[in-house]
Formats: structure tokens, sequence, C-alpha cells
């Protein structure tokens, strides 16, 4: 559902410190990616690898941590094409998925460092939209998500890196009036590395979570997500280890509203609550720092964090009162806490070319 429509981390400059409950200081080092571009893709591969993506056929990559974020080629007939996804396998190897209707939906594989691009998949539903891609690294396998067709999810399957891909026989990928996913940030599918799968939704009726059974199968659960209309729903869905999970999501038309901004489950998707305290608004993603046992979530207005597994959130700030200071150019840019799409720890990405690097998360008293 279009937004229109509607790891491995590296080495952090400065570590992420956790001192105790109170008022919140983020560090979003501002990065420089030499574009104009919407991004709303990005991957973290780890040992300095990222790769990001976004509108007019851009994709960046860099390979020391984000010091320098290089543009690669753009995929042949991709000119005009949103690169709402990207997953990345090396500094070589990578994935990039564009979302529009039918075949303005793609998608383009490098194994050359991204100096040439090979077209590996078209979208063969003509009212297809796709929403989400997601591999896995370590091994073979992956899914892309798109919206229903003819009443059902769209859902293919790959084996091979993404090279082909399949689509999927599985059952219980029916779809309510008007339901779809979005295409967000790339995360509203996720994929774990025992091959199981979730995926959050939304539209006019509910909020909704469909996960895969033992059986190769989907389950549904509703969400008490913000929901009520074709803008609203789940948006971003992680997990800790399998057991506990976060989906956050609101209304995209409605940045500053946070209620039931966030859901979480502590039984595997069984059951879920509403946090005590929510994310200061609408949130388009969702990461798990294992690290330093805390989430992060961003959006259009800012960002927030919990050290609970979700049931509470604070808003992180810049700090803004050092912006003054001598060594100024150390601290926060005033809005870093802002206008940010997508998470790849440490990395996060927003419109207009912005590219951000977590530094470190103070908790004071």
């Amino acid at each position: 559902m279009s937004i229109a429509k509607y790891s491995k981390r590296t080495a952090r400059v400065a570590s992420l410190a956790i001192m105790a409950i109170g008022s919140v200081s983020a560090q979003w080092q501002m990065q420089t990616s030499n574009t104009t571009a919407d991004l709303r893709g990005i991957h973290n591969v780890g040992n300095g690898v990222a790769w990001a993506s976004g509108t007019n056929g851009t994709v960046l990559r860099t390979e020391d941590g984000g010091y320098v974020w290089q543009t690669c080629a753009v995929p042949p007939g991709a000119e005009k094409l949103d690169f709402r996804g990207v997953q990345g396998f090396d500094a070589n190897t990578a994935i990039v998925m564009s979302s529009g209707k039918g075949d303005l939906s793609r998608l383009y594989k490098t194994t050359d460092g991204c100096h040439t691009w090979k077209l590996v998949f078209t979208n063969p539903d003509k009212e297809g939209f796709w929403d989400a891609l997601m591999l896995n690294r370590f091994d073979v396998d992956g899914y892309l998500l798109g919206d229903p067709v003819n009443g059902r999810f769209a859902l293919w399957e790959t084996s091979d890196k993404g090279s082909t891909w399949a689509r999927s026989q599985a059952k219980g990928l029916g779809a309510m009036n008007d339901e779809g996913a979005f295409a967000a940030s790339n995360s509203s599918l996720m994929v774990e590395e025992a091959f199981a799968i979730a995926f959050v939704t939304g539209g006019p009726e509910a909020a909704r979570l469909l996960s895969m059974d033992d059986d190769g199968n989907f389950s549904m659960h509703n969400l008490p997500l913000h929901g009520g209309s074709s803008s609203a729903g789940g948006f971003s869905i992680g997990s800790r280890d399998w057991c506990c999970w976060i989906a956050v999501g609101g209304d995209y038309t409605k940045p500053d509203e946070a209620n039931r901004s966030a859901t979480y489950t502590h039984d595997g998707g069984k059951t879920w609550h509403l946090p005590s305290s929510m994310p200061h608004g609408y949130r388009s993603s969702v990461a798990y720092d294992a690290a330093v046992k805390t989430w992060i979530t961003v959006g259009p207005n800012g960002t927030d964090i919990s050290t609970d597994d979700g049931k509470n959130w604070r808003a992180v700030r810049p700090d803004a009162e050092l912006h003054d200071a001598p060594d100024a150019e150390l601290h926060d840019a005033p809005d870093a806490d802002r206008n940010w799409n997508a998470i790849s720890l440490p990395f996060v990405v927003g419109p207009k070319g912005r590219i951000g690097k977590l530094d470190e998360v103070v908790i004071k008293k």
C-alpha cells in the first residue's frame, strides 16, 4: 500500500550507555548522502557496509560505516522508480525493490558493487503493489510482500538469494475490504532466521498481524493499533528472540497523533497489549538494539525508545542546548530526532536524502 495512496551492526563512534530512567538524549549524527531523493530503504550489512534506496532510481552504498555514501548506477529503466526497499548481502551484492502499481513494482540485483544491475523480477499482477522485501543474508531464503490481489495478499518466496521467485501457496492470506500493507519503511514484513515470517496490515476495518504457523500457513490476530482508515494501521514490526515483538504505526496523515501508535506481545504474537506510555506520534519503523536491550522507533515528528520491551516509550531529544558550544559540531543537529522513515541500526534514513547514524543514547536522571 503506497503512503501516497495508501544483522549485524557496525561499531559505533561512541558507545550507547543507559544510566537511569529520566530524560533522554539521542545522538543521530547526520551524514552526507549527496542526494535529495526521499529515502525509505536502508539495510546495514555489517563490517562497515550498508545500502540505502529511494526515489528516482536512487541506490546508495557505504563501505566505511557511512563516512562516505557512494551513488550507485541507476538500474536500467529505473530512472522514475521509487525504491522502497533494499537488502544487501555484502559490499558487492544487493537487491532493490521498487513500489508502484503493476509492473512499476520490480526487483533489481547487483553482484558487482552496484556498477551494473539485472532486472530479476517484475510484478505480474496488473493491480498489484509491492510493500516489503526481506531476505535471510546468512542463508538463501526470503519473501516479497504485496498488497492483496483478488482478495488475497500477494506473497512470493525465493530460495536462491532473490534470483528467482515463486508465488506462495500458503493458506490464510485472505484480506479484508481495502486492507493492505504499507510500503513506508520496508519493515511491515518480518523474517526470522528460522524462516518464520509475520507481517502487519492496516485499512478501514482494522490493523492485523498475519504470522506463519508450523505448517507453513498463516494465522491472524487483530492488533490494537490505530485503524479505521486507509491511511492507518500497522507500519512496522520487529522481534527480539522471536518471543517479544513490537508493532508500530498510527495514521500517517496525522503524524502528531500518539493514540495507539504502538503495541507489544511477549508470547510470540498470540496476545497484544497497549503500552502505558505511547510513542509521541505516528511511527513508520521500529528496531531492537540487542547490545543495550533497547527498542528504537522513528517517524516524521520524532524518535522514541523503550527499555522494557514496549511497555513504556520515552521521546529522545537532540542536545539542543549544546549547539552554540565551542564543540557544537560534536553534538546533534536541532532536528536530528525527526523526519525519519526507516531504521537499520545504527542507520536511519528520511526525506530529501537524510541519513543519520546512531552514536549513543544517554538516559539521564
